[in-house]
């Protein structure tokens, strides 16, 4: 069992601290328990009643009902809204509510349903990144096991494969080639899957090299490939320190590429961009590079667009 502070249920919910003690007090919907230093805190089934009632407020369910419903059919309510009212802030919430019960049907059952109403990419960017941000939080605080953070992972890393591997890209049709990789030591791979589902959807060549990529590999994969676009990520590898001197490595082994460089490690930093460097701050760069261009696309085109996202 995990324990939460009120911060904790807040950042997760939106609903604001002053108004869950507000509750506390006239409704007793949750009571926080007290450590021996006499320090309140939440268990998972606060957390997962709080959420509930998050999704029943945004579908314009009155404080007052809620608080007359049991905990029972207050679950039945929000499980009738996830399946009819695919509302992203909804669909988040319950997602999360799966994570926390490693409820892998529930899960699946509203995944799936989003793909169903939105396609694949739209679910990724508008649903699974906003809800892996909450788990991020979540994780961050000592909130939810290592457990529960690879079990959900692991779903949504089956669901990405499943969608890579519906846009298979032959080179007589490629319009263009991309490198994706990894820095060695870096293991989040999900995002760079997503870049590679993008990629092949939109009829590129990708050459997925994957996590954990030795820095020293690249100069024989330079030989054996030469791709027109590299897109590496950066989450947690290389150190802070060692991040610019890296990009500029990768940029000029690459010269006659664009090479994107993503991730935490790059997102806000002070960093200088060679000539053929771009930085992608969020997935949706990615997208409106490749929706600019066109089948007659030049290298000259790549420049120019290239401009626009520094300056958008």
């Amino acid at each position: 069992m995990s324990n939460y502070s009120i911060k904790d249920l807040e950042n997760l919910s939106g609903i604001k601290a002053h108004t869950l003690r507000i509750w506390e007090q006239r409704y007793h919907f949750i009571e926080p328990k007290r450590t021996d230093t006499n320090i309140r805190y939440y268990s998972d089934e606060d957390l997962k009643l709080i959420l509930n009632i998050a999704t029943l407020r945004e579908n314009n369910c009155k404080i007052s009902k809620i608080a007359k419903m049991t905990f029972e059919e207050i679950n039945g309510k929000v499980m009738q809204i996830a399946e009819k009212n695919l509302r992203f802030p909804d669909q988040i919430n319950s997602l999360t509510l799966a994570t926390i019960d490693m409820d892998e049907d529930r899960f699946e059952k509203i995944l799936n349903n989003n793909i169903v109403k939105y396609g694949f990419e739209q679910s990724m960017l508008k649903i699974i990144y906003p809800f892996l941000a909450k788990i991020g939080m979540l994780w961050q605080t000592g909130s939810i096991l290592p457990a529960q953070e690879h079990f959900i992972s692991n779903l949504i890393r089956q669901k990405v494969t499943v969608a890579i591997d519906g846009h298979f890209v032959t080179e007589e049709e490629s319009r263009g080639k991309w490198l994706l990789f990894l820095p060695e030591n870096e293991l989040h791979e999900l995002s760079l899957m997503f870049a590679a589902f993008i990629l092949r959807s939109r009829k590129f060549k990708v050459i997925y090299l994957g996590q954990n990529l030795p820095q020293e590999d690249l100069q024989s994969v330079k030989r054996l490939q030469n791709p027109d676009y590299v897109l590496t990520i950066s989450t947690t590898s290389p150190k802070k320190n060692d991040v610019q001197q890296y990009i500029d490595d990768v940029a000029d082994l690459f010269s006659s590429a664009t090479v994107f460089v993503g991730g935490y490690q790059v997102i806000g930093e002070d960093l200088k961009r060679k000539k053929n460097v771009e930085f992608m701050y969020k997935m949706e760069d990615l997208i409106q590079f490749v929706e600019e261009m066109g089948p007659d696309y030049t290298k000259e085109d790549s420049e120019k667009t290239s401009k626009v996202m520094r300056y958008s």
